[in-house]
């Protein structure tokens, strides 16, 4: 049965994926015949503990990894079938990344580490700037410009880290753990934050999380046991 969300073709669609990994002679089952429709606008969480494949199935969508079997339809486009530097292509123009760590480049300004992403592209320097400052603004850190990670704290990182992520303006941002790092009250800025791109962007997300307080921001919730999707939690 296919875990779906509104009846409408999907943006993402994943049919039968099986992923596993090779340890010496042992197979080690992440994911097994997985099936999941994510319609275009959705907001969904994906939450299981630590360990049960939750990210594997993010890199899976984000195109970083490939199934072991089965099928990951974006957009209706095969993952597939795209060799390696066709959906390294693919992945910097439809997919944004914001992670538990922010991964900035330290010797870097905050709109410095934003533009990296634009710098793989064919794009004048003044419309790089553009981008990057109306990033900057989505997220409410134009103010912060200039500064270094250092001198941020560690929700202005994340705002920054996310800021990077819609740069390149891809239809659909994957998260994973994007409040792990962070205490309570700056967790619910990056969620609000989230919820504005998803509702007045009209991004699609997908958000691991193991945080049930996170996970209720989302518009639905699904949850990763026994190596599959399922609407309940596991007993």
């Amino acid at each position: 049965m296919t875990v779906s969300g509104q009846m409408q073709e999907p943006l993402i669609r994943l049919s039968g994926v099986t992923k596993y990994y090779k340890r010496g002679a042992e197979k080690v089952e992440v994911l097994e015949n997985l099936d999941l429709d994510v319609p275009k606008g959705d907001f969904l969480a994906l939450m299981a503990p630590s360990g049960k494949g939750k990210s594997t199935l993010l890199s899976l969508i984000g195109g970083i990894d490939r199934p072991s079997a089965g099928e990951v339809t974006v957009d209706g486009k095969s993952l597939k079938k795209m060799r390696d530097s066709a959906l390294a292509a693919w992945r910097s123009r439809n997919i944004g990344f914001v992670f538990q760590l922010y991964h900035l480049m330290p010797a870097l300004t905050a709109a410095q580490n934003v533009e990296l992403p634009l710098l793989l592209m064919k794009m004048s320097a003044a419309e790089r700037r553009k981008r990057t400052l109306a990033a900057l603004a989505v997220t409410d850190m134009d103010d912060r410009a200039n500064f270094r990670p250092a001198e941020l704290s560690g929700g202005q990182q994340q705002r920054v880290a996310i800021a990077r992520a819609i740069v390149t303006d891809p239809p659909i941002l994957v998260c994973d753990e994007p409040t792990g790092d962070l205490d309570r009250k700056t967790g619910d800025e990056i969620l609000r934050l989230l919820q504005t791109l998803n509702t007045e962007h009209g991004k699609t997300i997908l958000m691991v999380t193991h945080d049930p307080h996170a996970a209720a921001r989302a518009g639905r919730t699904l949850f990763l046991a026994n190596r599959k999707l399922a609407e309940e939690p596991e007993a």
